[in-house]
């Protein structure tokens, strides 16, 4: 086996870095900016890189990684918040298109198989930015920002299960009967232990460690690998893709599995292993894949593929939104956030390029299409919802809705009392007594520390509306906030800002979107005096 070259290795992460930071600077997911300098670099233009076999194992283990986080970060409950409706829009944005990409292919005299792996490569909504765009366009809280979710949850899962199929077809090696159901019938079976030991044997084990208090971040990370491979290397010996079976793991390494803490601890370690070292690899190196020649030899299929992608997701969505009765309008704003590729679309064709399903010219027309349709999703997303706002059309939704008051001191009972009329209220402090207080008086308190993580999750942070900071000291008011915002997308942020604190300004709540809660610096204790 040939030697790693740790100069090509640094090549790529420190390229990988900067293009992906460049990319995230403009609005877009970083993965667009690794497969860009991938080209750059590769045999495609530069030729300074090329790819080698170790650097496609860390390429191959890095994409498994990543699915572990994918399927981690997915949560069906989530498509509870999508409208009836909103779930026939997201569906519509994957049929439609996957029709389409297929028959373009035929069209164009491809393979059965090719002209699958397209329609999935078109079809899928890979809304890698979507938090962050939804965010910054001040969409959080709005229908179409519930729809775009249930979108891309949607689209990768039955990109998923079709790709399942179609390995397990590949596999038969043949159009014969018995074949087909026997290896239909190995994928099955795999779907159904996996399930079962995720649902059942997993939170055995997590109550096993967690009775033994067993708190090692350490070997609960070496566990939790085990799991990802054991996972992975049934998906093998099913037929299927290796990446399946992490897909399939991280969706049961879920919170209540394991001690809440290391879970999150662990989720953090596998997004920095996977999405800050091993993945950008695979992004790179998959650029080192794409011929340019596509642009004379097959400029025609590129420019089809490409608009039917974005016609497709865009109107497809349109026109299965009808019957919702919200309007065509939304459906295609609805459709111009969906039109974004990713990370699944580029993983299944890198898969489909190493199996010999498609060609590189296909190859590189999929990654090129998600490009081109990925730069579209932050303009055509903000010219359609300013369309939908002037019209006063653009619906905000009261799922978000409630208060967390932070700091149980007389201020913060005072604007509950008045606040918890109408809305869930949960005041948050650090002193137990003042929470007990708090208790003893009706209020619904939450004894922690603001500042980590699951005490938030506790007060159930991500169907909150409002977060209030009314501790004496403004830094932790501010930080809490930021916590707030960055984590629970929470959508209005107050904070009390008090006169005697030198590391918080007003001016610095603008950066996460907050504003003060009186007109200027304000000391808490003349008010608590006052509500006593």
């Amino acid at each position: 086996m040939e030697e790693l070259s740790i100069l090509n290795l640094l090549i790529i992460l420190l390229s990988a870095w900067l293009a992906g930071s460049a990319a995230k600077k403009l609005g877009y997911p970083a993965i667009l900016g690794e497969l860009v300098v991938g080209i750059i670099l590769g045999p495609a233009f530069l030729g300074l890189l090329e790819t080698s076999e170790m650097i496609s194992v860390l390429a191959e283990v890095g994409v498994i990684l990543l699915m572990v986080y994918i399927g981690m970060e997915i949560n069906f409950h989530d498509l509870g918040k999508a409208s009836w409706p909103g779930l026939l829009a997201a569906i519509g944005g994957f049929v439609v298109p996957f029709i389409l990409g297929y028959y373009t292919i035929i069209y164009f005299d491809g393979t059965q198989m090719a002209a699958i792996f397209v329609a999935i490569a078109v079809a899928v909504t890979s809304l890698a930015t979507k938090s962050r765009i939804l965010v910054d366009l001040k969409l959080l809280n709005t229908r179409i920002a519930y729809v775009l979710m249930a979108g891309a949850l949607i689209s990768d899962t039955l990109a998923l299960v079709i790709f399942a199929g179609i390995v397990s077809y590949v596999e038969a090696g043949s159009i014969d009967t018995l074949g087909l159901v026997w290896v239909a019938g190995k994928a099955i079976l795999f779907f159904v232990f996996t399930a079962l030991a995720g649902i059942y044997l997993l939170p055995l084990l997590g109550k096993y460690l967690t009775n033994s208090k067993i708190n090692s971040r350490t070997l609960h990370f070496t566990m939790i690998l085990i799991i990802v491979l054991g996972f992975s290397e049934l998906a093998e010996i099913s037929g299927l893709h290796s990446i399946l079976g992490a897909f399939m793991a991280g969706l049961f390494i879920r919170d209540g599995v394991f001690n809440r803490q290391i879970s999150k601890d662990i989720n953090h370690i596998f997004h920095d292993i996977s999405i800050g070292f091993l993945a950008p690899i695979f992004f790179v190196s998959a650029g080192f894949e794409v011929t340019l020649e596509v642009f004379q030899t097959d400029l025609a299929m590129l420019i089809v593929v490409t608009l039917i992608a974005m016609a497709g997701k865009i109107f497809g969505t349109a026109i299965f939104y009808l019957p919702s009765g919200y309007g065509w309008r939304e459906g295609i704003a609805v459709g111009t956030g969906m039109n974004g590729r990713g990370a699944v679309e580029i993983i299944i064709a890198g898969i489909g390029l190493q199996m010999g399903i498609i060609t590189s010219e296909i190859f590189s027309i999929l990654v090129f299409m998600a490009i081109f349709t990925t730069l579209t999703v932050p303009l055509l997303l903000t010219w359609t919802t300013t369309w939908l706002r002037n019209r006063n059309e653009l619906v905000y939704q009261e799922s978000r809705s409630g208060y967390i008051i932070l700091g149980a001191n007389p201020l913060g009972l005072y604007m509950a009392k008045h606040l918890q009329d109408n809305k869930e209220v949960v005041i948050i402090d650090a002193n137990r007594e003042m929470v007990v207080e708090a208790r003893k008086q009706g209020f619904n308190s939450l004894y922690g520390n603001v500042l980590k993580e699951e005490t938030l999750e506790d007060a159930r942070a991500i169907e909150k509306g409002t977060f209030i900071a009314l501790t004496g000291n403004s830094e932790i008011n501010f930080l809490a906030a930021q916590l707030a915002d960055d984590l629970f997308y929470i959508p209005n942020k107050i904070v009390l800002v008090a006169p005697n604190e030198t590391g918080t300004d007003v001016n610095m709540l603008d950066k996460i979107n907050a504003t003060s809660l009186f007109a200027n610096r304000t000391e808490l204790k003349p008010w608590a005096k006052k509500n006593q």
